[in-house]
């Protein structure tokens, strides 16, 4: 038989802080660990220096010979509002045309047959491979080279169809279109293989696994590089000046030539770039938080949470003080 154990507290081990005592010389509990951060003198040299530079420079602008009243008098002049508006639209149909086209040149990239995947490689190699300029002084020119349009059903001189609006539409979308397809293609080719062929064992088409498949999860890969393409497209337009589109910048120097103020107009010209840009990187935002679900167990916090996480930080810091 086995033999009852002693349950007497006098002979079980010391627990809880009589471990310590037990351990510490003398008897006496450790310490407390006081810790010191670490001083980044690197931090406050840098950040000394990055203001005086800032300083140096708001010093140098406000000594500038520049009429700033200027700045606010044409900021909605009616001719800027209108190149802003130019600018717009002719960045918004471009993507258009660039995202269709780009998804069709990935596919056609990533074909089996070699006809098609040839011809996607030769479109992206040259309009990947020339300036934007040079393609636009290409279409708004065309006329030396075709001076008829003719499509059999439709016939007119060139000069009368492609005007200022339509070369710069097709320089810049037709180039896009090669940027986005390698930026389609990398999505497409983040879905997993063994998807695809699930998705065949199902009975499902090619076209219906490229649509309901593999799109919907390569969106989450694509959307990111093509707002930030959209936001480049918005300043790349500002090339359509040399082909006289009546864009922004196009506006702007337009107004210059007759008041002579060419610095004040490029700044009108900086701050609606800059307003744009704001504008849609923060829907490019919400739209990338949109595609995240599903992929990440927790969303990204919108801008309105980041603020008001930051006032919270910030009080709870001046509550401590």
């Amino acid at each position: 038989m086995t033999e009852p154990i002693d349950k007497d507290p006098v002979h079980m081990p010391p627990v809880g802080p009589a471990v310590h005592e037990s351990t510490s010389a003398g008897g006496l509990p450790p310490q407390v660990i006081k810790a010191v951060p670490v001083r980044h003198y690197g931090r406050w040299i840098s950040a000394v220096l990055v203001l005086g530079v800032l300083a140096l420079i708001g010093v140098a602008f406000s000594n500038a010979d520049i009429n700033w009243s200027v700045i606010p008098d044409y900021l909605f002049f009616d001719t800027i509002v209108d190149g802003a508006a130019n600018t717009l639209l002719i960045t918004v149909l471009s993507m258009v045309i660039g995202v269709a086209l780009g998804v069709v040149l990935a596919v056609m990239r990533l074909s089996k047959n070699p006809v098609t995947s040839a011809v996607a490689r030769m479109y992206i190699y040259l309009f990947r491979g020339t300036p934007v300029l040079v393609q636009l002084f290409l279409w708004y020119n065309i006329a030396l080279i075709f001076p008829i349009l003719n499509l059999g059903f439709y016939k007119n001189e060139m000069t009368d169809v492609m005007t200022p609006f339509l070369a710069a539409l097709l320089g810049l979308g037709l180039n896009e279109a090669a940027y986005m397809a390698e930026i389609c293609r990398a999505g497409i080719q983040s879905v997993d293989g063994g998807q695809i062929e699930a998705s065949h064992a199902l009975g499902l088409t090619g076209a219906q696994t490229m649509r309901r498949i593999v799109l919907p999860q390569a969106m989450r890969v694509i959307v990111p590089p093509t707002g930030n393409e959209f936001v480049n497209m918005l300043k790349t337009s500002s090339l359509a000046y040399g082909i006289q589109y009546q864009e922004l910048l196009k506006a702007a120097t337009d107004i210059s030539s007759r008041t002579l103020a060419v610095m004040e107009m490029l700044f009108v010209a900086s701050v609606w770039y800059l307003l744009l840009t704001s504008v849609f990187s923060i829907g490019q935002y919400y739209l990338e938080r949109r595609f995240a679900r599903g992929a990440t167990r927790n969303l990204p916090p919108t801008l309105l949470q980041k603020v008001g996480a930051s006032l919270t930080r910030l009080s709870h810091r001046e509550g401590v003080a």
